[in-house]
């Protein structure tokens, strides 16, 4: 059966036939301009809110909070959910008692005995969410035994919930409300959609507050937020923004305490004690930080400081966009009068200092909080409608490398730094991503990192790190890269033999082994060994090979099982498209680094060839090959199709292979086949098999994994293996 994803007329070949490195430029070109460098979203977050738990859930726990209430009391959370595209999610819920959940003002859930009374009974929700705005609405009564529910994502830290405040008068604040116990149930249906307009239409008070209820003006916002600590310092960040050039600026005010202020890092007020101060500064059009740092007096905290440019005074601007917050102003502390820092030490919003803290607002309980989002996942592993930068997961890990990979071949600088990038957006925050998991009890960004639990977290995206760091020695990668080298040490779940696998319990995949683990692995493991010289990482790579032959090489075929089922003791023996190009990719990245003399390299070198004849064996008439291999009904996948391309180039210029000439024809074929079949004249990749579960059954790959347009799984795989056959044809001709 041949598949057909675009007319010949539309295929990149039709247009630029065997030029692969223009195809490259393509690809890569295409690629990054859909993925523009749209960094985290800083929004306002009042702590006193709903925290989610360690599983990623909004612990509406309404019992805790309110703990006098009379059975048979209602309160209700309510929050919005801004989606890019229509995605669907899967809620997971808990009950503490009766609950019920609207969706965009219709119901979707009513609790059950059953769900109020078992204990940490889980309920999944599926919710198709609109492109826009959606509204969840929980309505919660209470009982002697509990009050409220938990709610999140499915697979949270994959599968992201933000949650936005819903009132026009807390717009871009992130967080649930939750209203005060009310005796008789208000909310009904017809009343939700004013809801979301006015916070005063529903007749309820509702909870975290977003304003000072004694807020005055002498008080100032220091002792608003940190109160009277006498000696204490606290730092205050602002922007000036200058239209044009000054005649004359002046900088004065008042403070209660010792002050000193810096214009971009230059010190322009130090005083030790209470007054008043003036300066004239020499400005000129531009933007300028403003930084304060202020020390509580005894008895107040008050100081202020404007400018006049020539006689009208100046306006101030927060100093990086934050939503849901109207003030100019950020605050850091409250410091030991002992502790200084510089402009440039606090100046950013990425660090956390020695004393745990970051910066805060004029606002109740409220911090500066980032969030990813950008592309989020559905349930079906699909991304549209938002770049993809600054997320840290596997599928990105290959297109990060195939990004670097593709600038090197190409001479093009400017990829190689896009991909820099997008991994140090997710490196430089990893401290603040611990902070706030503490925090806050699940980080809203690094998801994945931040909550490593199996390979799939940390191993791509770690290897496209490190092949990163030949270009960039940053101290802030090989901090991260110690995380998951420990992580893989010492902590990851292995069988008796040392073969890693995964334990899941009480899940599906509850103590199996995925070929797709090779790779999440083994480069990385490479990788961190040419890096650090320690050796038992590369050793650890070589074993994990052995081990996995022995349970997934099917002999027969000369093709691995997609997974071995412990609870069953037998592998599936469906030969996954893409769990075996996982498997000979990441087999030859640990050939190419294996010493000549290691114990092991013979015996991975025939397993190389095993399977580099099995794969040949099954490459269909078009060049591609099929989501189930051996499969002829099967349709014709892209991402196996790049890895088999990309490992026989390998092995033809790296000479691992007695025979190269068929190698050769089924590698260029393999590329006219993507080129051809996979790739539009736009750079476009299709034919690629989303993200995958598994099953005893090849029904399963071939009718529910269906395929998707430029899927992350496939865009730098594909870019690799243009990358990979432009080398071998430069080795055909150079030797």
């Amino acid at each position: 059966m041949m598949t057909t994803y675009m007319d010949e007329l539309e295929s990149i070949h039709y247009r630029l036939g065997d030029d692969h490195q223009h195809i490259l430029k393509v690809l890569a070109e295409h690629y990054v301009g859909q993925n523009p460098e749209i960094p985290y979203t800083f929004r306002a977050f009042n702590k006193a809110g709903i925290l989610q738990n360690e599983q990623g859930q909004y612990d509406i726990n309404l019992k805790k909070r309110f703990p006098d209430t009379p059975p048979g009391y209602y309160a209700y959370a309510c929050g919005l959910v801004w989606s890019d595209s229509e995605r669907s999610i899967d809620l997971s819920l808990h009950c503490y008692g009766p609950s019920r959940l609207f969706f965009n003002g219709r119901p979707l859930y009513r609790s059950t005995a059953v769900d109020e009374v078992k204990l940490d009974h889980k309920v999944l929700v599926e919710v198709q969410f609109n492109k826009g705005w959606n509204s969840l609405l929980i309505t919660c009564k209470s009982t002697t035994a509990g009050f409220g529910c938990r709610i999140g994502a499915d697979e949270a830290k994959v599968r992201i919930l933000n949650i936005l405040s819903p009132f026009q008068q807390r717009k871009g604040q992130a967080g649930w409300v939750y209203s005060l116990p009310v005796e008789r149930d208000v909310m009904l249906e017809e009343q939700f959609p004013d809801l979301l307009d006015c916070e005063s239409n529903s007749g309820l008070c509702w909870l975290p507050n977003s304003e000072w209820l004694d807020k005055t003006e002498e008080h100032g916002a220091c002792e608003r937020i940190f109160g009277i600590q006498p000696g204490r310092k606290v730092y205050a960040w602002s922007k000036l923004l200058l239209t044009s050039n000054a005649r004359k600026a002046e900088l004065h005010g008042h403070t209660q305490g010792a002050i000193r202020i810096w214009l971009n890092g230059q010190e322009q007020v130090s005083k030790a004690d209470a007054g008043v101060f003036c300066v004239d500064l020499p400005l000129s059009q531009g933007s300028y930080d403003v930084l304060v740092e202020t020390t509580c007096g005894d008895d107040s905290w008050k100081w202020n400081c404007e400018v006049a440019i020539d006689g009208a005074p100046a306006l101030f601007k927060q100093p990086h966009l934050v939503h849901g917050y109207k003030g100019q102003w950020f605050y850091l502390g409250a410091f030991d009068a002992d502790i200084h820092y510089e402009p440039d030490d606090v100046q950013t919003l990425h660090r956390i200092l020695h004393i745990n803290t970051y910066w805060q607002l004029d606002q109740p309980q409220a911090w500066i909080r980032p969030f990813y989002e950008n592309a989020l996942l559905s349930n079906k592993w699909t991304t549209s409608g938002m770049t993809n930068f600054a997320r840290w997961d596997y599928p990105l890990g290959v297109t990060m490398y195939g990004l670097l990979q593709t600038g090197r071949i190409l001479n093009r600088k400017d990829l190689i730094d896009y991909a820099l990038r997008h991994i140090q957006a997710c490196t430089q925050f990893y401290e603040y991503s611990l902070w706030d998991l503490e925090q806050y009890g699940f980080p809203s960004l690094n998801q994945q990192l931040v909550l490593m639990r199996m390979l799939d977290n940390c191993g791509s995206f770690g290897s496209a790190m490190l092949e990163a760091y030949k270009e960039e020695p940053n101290s802030q990668f090989l901090r991260v890269a110690d995380v998951i080298a420990e992580f893989i040490r010492n902590q990851l779940e292995r069988r008796e033999d040392g073969a890693f696998y995964r334990i899941c319990a009480g899940e599906y995949s509850e103590h199996s082994m995925w070929a797709d683990d090779l790779y999440m692995s083994t480069p990385f493991m490479r990788r961190y060994y040419e890096i650090t010289g320690d050796k038992a990482f590369l050793n650890d790579a070589a074993l994990q090979f052995v081990l996995y032959k022995k349970y997934l090489f099917m002999p027969d075929q000369k093709v691995m099982s997609h997974v071995y089922d412990f609870k069953y003791g037998t592998a599936t023996r469906v030969p996954w498209g893409r769990g075996n190009g996982w498997s000979i990719f990441s087999l030859s990245e640990l050939l190419e680094a294996l010493p000549i003399d290691h114990p092991n390299r013979e015996e991975l070198l025939e397993f190389f060839i095993q399977l580099c004849e099995g794969y040949l064996a099954l490459q269909g008439d078009s060049g591609m090959w099929r989501q189930v291999l051996n499969d002829p009904e099967a349709y014709e996948e892209s991402s196996c199709t790049a890895m088999f391309t990309y490992a026989f180039s390998r092995g033809v210029y790296h000479e691992w292979l007695s025979d190269p000439d068929p190698y050769i024809h089924a590698a260029l074929k393999g590329w006219k086949g993507l080129t051809s079949k996979s790739i539009d004249r736009h750079g476009n990749v299709y034919g690629v098999c989303s993200g995958s579960r598994y099953s005893f059954s090849a029904d399963y790959y071939k009718e529910d994994l269906r395929t998707v347009t430029n899927d992350n799984h496939g865009i730098g795989i594909v870019m690799l293996a243009g990358v990979e056959v432009s080398r071998m044809l430069n080795w055909l001709r150079d030797r």
